[in-house]
């Protein structure tokens, strides 16, 4: 399980850009979003790097917990 701090994440566009960008990086992942804490966690994904990446391509700025 990953664990990151998204503060640019506002609204519930965010949450689906995000939760899509995650999904297309590692097919399977699940992606469990706390819009108020800003908080992303994504189980079932085998790389970190790629999941940050993942959401900094889409426009945020990830930082790992």
């Amino acid at each position: 399980m990953f664990d990151f701090h998204v503060n640019d994440m506002t609204c519930g566009h965010c949450v689906a850009a995000i939760t899509r960008a995650v999904q297309d990086a590692s097919p399977g992942a699940v992606v469990d979003i706390d819009l108020s804490s800003h908080r992303v966690r994504v189980n079932g994904a085998s790389d970190v790097a790629a999941v940050a990446a993942a959401i900094r391509e889409a426009g945020y700025s990830p930082v790992q917990k």
